[in-house]
């Protein structure tokens, strides 16, 4: 029986041996099966060209959907550039035949078409692997270049606007070297050297956020040559290694400076505002300025940058035009003008001179705006804030003016027979801050200059105003010239002088310019007409020479003859022959006195 127990035990693990050893048999070919299945993905992986294909396996047809979504929005585009005008020599051309010749014309409509080219039919070739198929698409990018070009000159927030596209083009650029990382240790070897990415076979390392994760940390510590990463093994690691450093030095460098850039222009206004303080700070100590006011300044600063109305309106305004300027003008204070009796029924063009005038100021609790016999120099209009009309003692309060109320506008007229002359009747002092628009008394006279009608006009309801309250004087006794008229009226005389006298000079020139202008013409045709006659008196002169040659020919040629006939005569023949000869020669010689 204990033999028969022992062979028992024996068979029993024999066969526990058997079946363990059955169990390592099927789990090495297990472990032999994920080991060609390893290698054939590695295989994959070297055959396609994309990284973290996880990406396109896992949501197929999520990336399909955006990706012909995108082609509807670039088809739509296309269709959108046919219907979008364009200047020509200043004006919009709008007619649907030009424009979609203009659109077919441009180099635009040839990028265009390249990228809609549907290379998605080598899908059915190559297989879903390949997303690089669609590179093409990319050529759009300049689209969106000019979208972002057209945005920050349109958006109330360029800066920022700046600033978070920057940031975009940072995040582009680090993502797209991540990814060239991970394909390039894809390419070597995952876990070849230190230098490329772990090995996947790590179970922290296999995931697809690690892998992602990974390449964007050793991207962004590359490019911003901040952290240190592990020395490069390889030569294509080594020239890698550079091109990236020359990428972060070169480019990533540029647009965070940039961003410093755009980020110190946010500030510039607060910078200088900050600066004028300081300077007023600085000037106050020096000069030993008490307190309280010191600490009224500071409030009334304070007030102005917290409410945003530390910009110069003339300034900001100054580089546009002046019909956009006046335009602007009118859009903000041209309701507030006419709010003033005396400007009610002004015609347009006075009011838009009146508007480029308008100064606005800012008042702190406390401040006299005028003091009853101060000489008026300007209007006020408010545009917002309480002002107090108070007596000389500064407590009695006779009335309060608010919003859209006025002041100041008869002092500023010169109408004459007006008891107050040109000076202030009471005390306006403001309760809290106050915002008003001042208008000086030059600037009106310099607009009512080029409108006498419209001044006349203003001091007829001036003196309406003041016979409604008896501050004028009716008796013309009592009227005196007013010395500033006068003045004015000497020195637009005196103007019109100098004004006729530099136009009789510009005449006097130009009759000089004239005369000189015509005396040289005149000596011209007579120089002209001289050779002409001199070439006639040629021709007559060559004329009566050939005349004067004929007869003298025909002497030469009778003497030559006579010369013949005489050695053919005896001699005796001969000497009366030379007997008549000088009478023959006489003829002739009395023949051609009467011709000379």
């Amino acid at each position: 029986r204990e033999k028969q127990k022992k062979e028992e035990k024996e068979q029993e693990n024999e066969k526990e041996k058997e079946k363990e050893k059955e169990k390592q048999e099927k789990e090495k070919e297990k472990e032999k099966e994920k080991e060609k299945e390893k290698e054939k993905e590695k295989e994959k992986d070297k055959k396609e060209g994309a990284c973290f294909e996880e990406l396109q396996h896992n949501y197929l047809i999520t990336w399909f959907i955006l990706d012909y979504l995108c082609d509807l929005l670039y088809v739509a585009d296309m269709v959108f550039r046919t219907r979008t005008g364009y200047l020509e020599q200043g004006l919009l051309v709008k007619d649907k035949k030009l424009l979609l010749k203009h659109y077919t014309d441009s180099f635009q409509f040839r990028i265009d078409v390249i990228s809609m080219i549907p290379t998605d039919v080598l899908y059915f070739a190559l297989g879903l692997d390949y997303p690089e198929i669609r590179i093409n698409k990319l050529l759009r990018l300049n689209r969106m270049f000019e979208f972002f070009d057209r945005s920050q000159t349109m958006t109330n927030y360029p800066n920022i606007f700046r600033i978070c596209t920057l940031v975009m083009y940072i995040i582009i650029i680090i993502h797209w070297n991540a990814c060239i990382y991970f394909s390039f240790s894809k390419s070597i070897g995952f876990g070849s050297d230190p230098w490329v990415y772990p090995s996947l076979d790590e179970p922290e390392f296999g995931d697809l956020s690690r892998k992602y994760s990974f390449s964007l940390y050793w991207s962004t510590l590359t490019l911003t040559t901040i952290g240190e990463t592990p020395s490069p093994e390889l030569d294509s690691e080594f020239f890698f290694h550079v091109f990236d450093f020359l990428v972060g030095v070169l480019i990533f460098a540029t647009i965070v400076g940039n961003i410093a850039t755009m980020i110190s222009n946010m500030n510039a206004a607060q910078a200088q505002f900050q600066a004028r303080i300081d300077n007023i700070k600085q000037y106050m100590h020096v000069r030993h300025v008490s307190k309280d006011l010191e600490k009224r300044v500071i409030k009334w600063f304070d007030y102005l940058w917290t409410n945003k109305k530390a910009q110069d309106e003339r300034e900001v305004l100054r580089y546009l035009p002046d019909k956009l300027r006046a335009e602007i003008g009118m859009n903000v204070h041209l309701d507030t003008l006419k709010k003033v009796r005396i400007f009610a029924d002004c015609e347009a063009g006075l009011l838009i001179q009146l508007v480029l005038f308008l100064r606005p100021q800012v008042f702190s609790p406390g401040d006299y705006i005028c003091r009853k016999g101060d000489i008026g120099r300007e209007m006020y209009i408010i545009k917002e804030g309480k002002l107090a009309v108070v007596a000389d003692d500064g407590v009695t309060q006779f009335c309060v003016l608010g919003d859209g109320s006025y002041f100041g506008e008869i002092s500023i007229l010169n109408i004459k027979g007006s008891k107050a002359g040109n000076r202030r009747t009471a005390n306006i002092r403001s309760i809290g801050y106050s915002d008003l628009f001042c208008l000086t008394k030059d600037d009106l006279m310099e607009a009512l200059t080029e409108y006498p009608e419209a001044k006349t006009m203003l001091e007829d309801k001036g003196r309406q105003i003041l016979l409604k309250d008896g501050l004028i004087d009716l008796d013309p006794a009592n009227l005196k010239p007013d010395q500033k008229d006068l003045e004015d009226r000497v020195n637009r005389i005196y103007s019109t002088m100098m004004l006729m006298q530099t136009k009789l000079k510009k005449l006097l020139e130009n009759y000089d310019k004239t005369e000189k202008d015509l005396k040289q013409r005149i000596a011209q045709i007579e120089r002209y007409a001289g050779e002409e006659v001199e070439e006639d008196e040629e021709e007559e002169q060559e004329g009566q020479k050939e005349e004067e040659a004929a007869p003298e020919q025909e002497k030469e040629e009778e003497t030559k003859d006579e010369q013949k006939d005489g050695e053919d005569k005896p001699e005796e023949e001969e000497k009366p022959e030379e007997e008549k000869k000088p009478g023959e020669e006489e003829k002739p010689e009395g023949e051609e006195k009467p011709e000379e």
